[in-house]
């Protein structure tokens, strides 16, 4: 005998939701910000995100691990480099065409570490 339960809505907090967007929370509206958000709603802005998302994810600012992501480093390797704090596509473009000595550095570091985890994977 078994009863079935009404399934309860799954929830999360904003900043959960932004790093799942992989938006920087502090720069996502404020009704987002207030508000927890489902994981229907998560899905639904993953799938037709709207134009506030759209923009976020194309100029930035973007969080410290999508930066990382497109200058190829790890995050200790941004810090390492002396950013720490979020930086727009625009930014990260000029970074890039700039291409310092410590983003060289780490970008080898980073491609290096992927060598070995490939390697020990493949085991």
């Amino acid at each position: 005998m078994t009863s079935s339960k009404p399934k309860s809505i799954q929830t999360m907090k904003p900043e959960t939701a932004a790093k799942k967007l992989g938006v920087l929370l502090s720069a996502t509206p404020a009704e987002f910000q207030a508000g927890v958000v489902s994981r229907d709603e998560l899905n639904e802005l993953q799938s037709r995100p709207p134009a506030w998302l759209a923009e976020l994810r194309r100029n930035g600012p973007h969080p410290k691990q999508v930066v990382a992501a497109k200058l190829r480093v790890s995050i200790s390797g941004l810090i390492r480099g002396g950013i720490t704090e979020p930086l727009t596509t625009a930014e990260i473009e000029a970074l890039k065409a700039e291409n310092p000595a410590w983003l060289e550095h780490e970008q080898s570091v980073q491609a290096e570490a992927r060598k070995e985890a490939t390697r020990l994977k493949e085991r």
